[in-house]
């Protein structure tokens, strides 16, 4: 198995991609067609949909709920000029 991390630099270098060379039919590129509100409202659906998902003690469903979350997650960090590094530095903060 790789490195837990890679996939998530994977993912993100992919969104990237995908802001700086629009693909057509792209998900990805729907979403920054439409903006910051079509992001942060699928961020919100996702949210609810990983809470629902655990309260429903539902593991299969838990699990790709947050894997959509991240995934909108990384959409709103590329849009906002957000790095991986940027959020291991904050998190960094909070270890101490």
């Amino acid at each position: 198995m790789n490195n837990t991390f890679d996939i998530f630099l994977e993912v993100y270098n992919i969104i990237k991609d995908r802001k700086e060379n629009p693909k057509e039919g792209s998900y990805t590129n729907y979403l920054f067609d439409k903006g910051l509100d079509k992001i942060l409202k699928k961020i919100g659906e996702e949210a609810s949909e990983v809470i629902i998902g655990a309260k429903n003690n539902n593991i299969e469903e838990t699990r790709y709920e947050i894997s959509d979350l991240l995934y909108h997650i990384m959409v709103l960090m590329v849009q906002q000029g957000l790095t991986w590094d940027d959020i291991s530095t904050e998190l960094e903060k909070r270890r101490r």
